[in-house]
This record gives C-alpha cells, sequence and structure tokens, in this order.
C-alpha cells in the first residue's frame, strides 16, 4: 500500500475534468492524480512536492490519488465509501470546496452547494448527506482542532450547533414545517437550528403554537444580523 511520497514535481497535467502530476520519486515517476483546486495551486516544475495517497486497485489498472494534507486523503476516502460516489465525483467536491466547506455543507444538507461539484447529482448529494452527516458531526470538533482553525471549544460549539435541536422544543412534524418556512426565508441549517437552540432556551413551551415559534425565530434572526 503507497500511502505517500515525497519526490520532484516533473511536470503537471489535464486531460478532460481530470487533474494531475507526475512525481519522481528516487528516479521512478508516479503518476498521480489531484483536485483542481489543488492543481492550481502547485508549485514551479522541479519542486520538491509530498503527497497523501489513496491507492485503486483495479484489474486493469492502479490509480493513485495525492492529497496536500492527511484530513483532505481522510475525507475523499469517507466519500469514495458512500454508494455511488467514486474517486472522480469525490476529486470533483474536493476541487470546488475546502474540507471545512465540504464538511459543513455535508453536515448541514446543503445540497445546492453539494450539486455544484461535477457529476454529483440531487439524490447523491441527499446520499452523501444521510450517510456521512452523523460520522462527520462527531469529528468535526477534533478535524478543526487539529487543523489549527479553530480552537477545542470554538470547534465543539459548532459542531453542536450543526446538530438538529433535540430536547425540548417543537414535535417532529412542527419542527420540519418551521424549518421549511424558515429556509424560505433565506435562511440557512445552520443558522434556524442555532434559532431553534436559542428559542427553546428562552423557555417557549411545546405547545406554543407554530406561529409563536416562527415569531420568536425570526425576532432572534433579525437581532444576530442587526
Amino acid at each position: 500500500m503507497i500511502g505517500w511520497l515525497q519526490g520532484q514535481q516533473a511536470e503537471a497535467w489535464q486531460q478532460a475534468n481530470r487533474c494531475g502530476l507526475l512525481l519522481v520519486c528516487q528516479g521512478v515517476g508516479y503518476e498521480v492524480q489531484i483536485s483542481r483546486r489543488q492543481w492550481e495551486r502547485l508549485p514551479p516544475e522541479g519542486s520538491t512536492l509530498s503527497l497523501h495517497i489513496h491507492l485503486v486497485v483495479r484489474e486493469d489498472q492502479w490509480t493513485l490519488y495525492g492529497f496536500g494534507e492527511r484530513s483532505e486523503r481522510d475525507l475523499f476516502r469517507e466519500l469514495v465509501a458512500v454508494s455511488g460516489v467514486g474517486p472522480q465525483m469525490a476529486l470533483g467536491l474536493l476541487g470546488l470546496l475546502t474540507g471545512e466547506e465540504l464538511v459543513r455543507a455535508i453536515v448541514q444538507a446543503d445540497l445546492r452547494v453539494l450539486c455544484q461539484a461535477p457529476g454529483i447529482g440531487k439524490r447523491t448529494a441527499e446520499r452523501l448527506s444521510v450517510e456521512l452527516r452523523t460520522r462527520l458531526q462527531e469529528r468535526y470538533a477534533l478535524d478543526q482542532e487539529r487543523a489549527g482553525g479553530l480552537g477545542a471549544s470554538s470547534g465543539q460549539e459548532l459542531a453542536d450547533d450543526l446538530i438538529e435541536p433535540s430536547g425540548p422544543g417543537l414535535a417532529g412534524p412542527a419542527r420540519d414545517e418551521l424549518q421549511l418556512t424558515l429556509s424560505a426565508l433565506g435562511y440557512e441549517p445552520l443558522e434556524i437550528n442555532r434559532a431553534l437552540r436559542a428559542v427553546a432556551a428562552l423557555g417557549l413551551a411545546e405547545t406554543a403554537g407554530s406561529d409563536d415559534w416562527l415569531r420568536e425565530s425570526l425576532r432572534w434572526l433579525s437581532s444576530r444580523v442587526s
């Protein structure tokens, strides 16, 4: 199993939607496919480059996929483990979004963002969110701390915000209707979950009407904007 390579970048190439490079390691050249976002940031030819590698072995070929960060390779492996998502789709997602942005889109079930990647339709986007959402939520705070993007407490706070409200609050159907209404008004899933948590914390009774919940949610959201 090849998990990491370091060598000289001999050349970069692009074929249709696929991007890659030739990495020369001790006299052996390895063809490695990479995301478009990484391809656009490659150093000059001849530079020393190290990549975390995912190896796909098939009857007719061995294919190497390279990533500048181990966390990106691990996320790639999560993506290709989802039924119907192949390496090219996974690279397309990572070429469109950073690792953090992609995790956010999956956890928030932001289908509009996910469907912007080549080959990703609505059903595939829904499958990604359904199959990966819980696992990525659990890892989100730790990944952020390792990446240095957020502190441990900030990462955990954001991970909590991404989880749908539970405990005291509206019942399932009423909550779903309220989420759909707020979404139609242009609010993002992250904002909606935060609003519902905030309103529940105010002590609004579960028996309160949907209009009361909507009014208090909009009041909280408006105060955040101002």
